[in-house]
């Protein structure tokens, strides 16, 4: 068939060791990267209009997430998750834990270490008024009620979630 058989097997051996290369090479840069600090690690946390952390070092993180509450720690396994209305909480290096309200997302645990969270909407949660979450959230309800088309009922059922999760956050 003109295919010479050993030096395919030669090129799949070398493929394989060449995949087997870049992981090691990848895990032992991480290993360096835990060395440097295993107490904390460089949190970005923003919307397009707000600026709340910009590789500030942390200690943990807590994420609301379509997977369930997690809380990210130094040397967390890469991740990539989405965002669910509600509370993202941060203990900085030093201080008091700083607790923000979310509208939706997504968060990225990189393999450095570094933790990127990209909100849409982001309020700290002192600063969420309950009368007017409340109220958003019994017209929200109405809409859902009365919405007749899938597109509408998605749509009041998503401001339904954030309502729901502001209120609870307050």
């Amino acid at each position: 068939s003109g295919i010479n058989a050993e030096w395919h097997y030669g090129r799949v051996e070398d493929m394989a060791f060449r995949s087997l290369a870049i992981r090691s090479a990848a895990l032992c840069r991480r290993a360096m990267a835990t060395e440097a600090s295993t107490n904390t690690f460089p949190l970005t946390f923003g919307s397009p209009s707000k600026n709340i952390h910009d590789g500030t070092a942390v200690k943990q993180v807590d994420i609301p997430s379509t997977t369930g509450h997690f809380g990210i720690l130094p040397n967390h396994v890469p991740t990539i998750a989405i965002l669910l209305p509600g509370v993202v909480s941060i203990q900085p290096e030093a201080g008091d834990v700083q607790k923000f309200f979310v509208s939706s997302g997504t968060a990225t645990i990189h393999p450095d270490s570094t933790v990127q969270i990209l909100a849409e909407e982001i309020c700290d949660v002192g600063d969420i008024d309950v009368a007017a979450a409340r109220s958003g959230l019994e017209a929200a309800q109405s809409k859902l009620a009365s919405a007749s088309s899938e597109v509408d009922k998605a749509t009041a059922q998503i401001e339904v979630d954030v309502y729901q999760s502001m209120v609870a956050s307050a």
